[in-house]
Formats: C-alpha cells, structure tokens, sequence
C-alpha cells in the first residue's frame, strides 16, 4: 500500500509550458528601434556610396576642409593628432585587445565574443568598401596625401563602433546612468576623431558620415545579433527556469 505522502507527491506535476509564437512586448520594441536604425543608417550610407561611386561632388566636401583650414594654428595642429590617434589601427587595436583580455579575464565571454564582432566586422567592412568606391583620398596643398582609398574614413567607422561598443558593454554591466555617461563620451571621441580627419586634410566631410553612418548600421546588426534577440527570447516562459518537484 502506498503511504498518502508518497502518493500526493506523485501526482504533483509541473505545469505545460507552450513556446510563445513572438517576443515580449517590451523586447518586440527593442528589435523595431533597433532594425529601423540599422536600416536607415544603411540607406544613407548607400545613398552616399552611389553618388560618391559615380563621381558626384557634395558641395559640403568643398567647404569643410577649406574652412577648417584657415582657423588652423601650431597649437590646433598637435590637437588633432593627437585626438586623430584615438582612432588610429595602432590604439583601436591595442585598446580592443586589452579589452577582450580583460572581459575573458572576468569570465564575460558573451561581452568578449561583442566586441570582437563588433570591431572586427567593422574592420572588414570598411576595407571591402574602400576597394569598392575606390575614392581618392583629397588633394589638397596643406595636407599629406595617403595612399588608400578616402570612403568610408576607417578612423571615423572604427572608433565610432569601438568606443560605443564599450559603452555599450558598461551600460549592460552598470546600468543606465553610467551607460547613458558612457554612451555620451563614445559618442564624442567618435565626432571629434572625425572632425580631426576632416581638419588634418585627410578625409572629405562626406568620407566622415559615410563612416559613421556604416559604423552604426553594423553595431545595431551586432547588438541585435547579440542583445536584443536572445534576451527577448529568453524573457519568454518557455526559456525560463522552473523548479520541478521530484517525483
């Protein structure tokens, strides 16, 4: 004879979980905000791309760099280097490596396995689409011509996607105040490191917002990749943890 107990504990069962067919509906706004900027970042990118592709001039390109030339002094010109170097392969480079060290280091692989998507792709993308525009770097008498291709500024695009990356990272990590701090100082070293580009003759102003404006289509596709989607879907019943009785 089974003692009651026993036999109430065997009857205990944990109730059918169905799989969602959608996200929550806080995280189903989380993917449209993020797949609406993902996608008009790259319309306008491609919109430069192609008049930029068939030789068009923006009359911006032939104002900026003239203008910036001539308030510029000795003392505004060790400035920008020194801001241009924040966003030069030699410091991105170090910078990401000291990061993904550290955040594996602290057992963050998800965070580690970010950034390397992040700037690597970002890397990548930038050097297919210089091969692809093919757009000469600008000719100017007070400037130093490099020998690559001008668009996108791979300064611009990389800092923007390294420097928000983190931010980004701390935000999750920190929570909103020093997420939102964080976000505002990516956000300017980015700006300042492509108006240096602009400054320093190097760039066109169009080879800036075409970078940016890449750099934050291909972030928003590794922040949905990495953030949104798995945590809208685990915030669903079905991927929750329940405890079970033990029958």
């Amino acid at each position: 004879m089974v003692a009651p107990a026993a036999q109430s504990k065997k009857q205990i069962k944990a109730p059918p979980i169905e799989p969602p067919a959608t996200p929550d509906r806080l995280c189903a706004s989380q993917l449209a905000v993020g797949f609406v900027i993902a996608l008009l970042a790259m319309l306008f990118f491609g919109f430069l791309a192609d008049r930029i592709y068939d030789q068009e001039v923006f009359v911006l390109d032939t104002i900026a760099n003239p203008f910036l030339h001539s308030i510029a002094s000795p003392f505004l010109d060790a400035i920008m280097n020194g801001i241009t170097s924040l966003g030069s392969v030699e410091i991105v480079g170090v910078s990401f490596v000291l990061a993904v060290v550290l955040l594996l280091y602290r057992g963050l692989r998800a965070e580690a396995l970010f950034m390397t998507a992040a700037i690597g792709g970002s890397v990548a993308l930038n050097g297919t689409m210089k091969v692809i525009v093919e757009r000469p770097r600008p000719t100017l008498p007070w400037a130093h011509v490099l020998p690559d291709y001008s668009f996108p500024s791979g300064h611009s695009m990389n800092s923007l996607v390294f420097y928000l990356a983190i931010a980004l990272i701390l935000r999750a990590r920190y929570g909103r105040k020093v997420g939102f701090a964080a976000v505002a100082v990516a956000l300017l070293i980015a700006v300042a490191v492509g108006f240096s580009r602009i400054y320093l003759g190097y760039h066109y102003l169009s080879d800036v917002v075409g970078g940016f404006a890449a750099g934050l289509a291909w972030l928003a596709v590794v922040v949905l990749a990495f953030e949104v989607v798995p945590r809208s879907w685990s915030r669903r019943p079905w991927a929750k943890t329940r405890d079970r009785p033990v029958t």
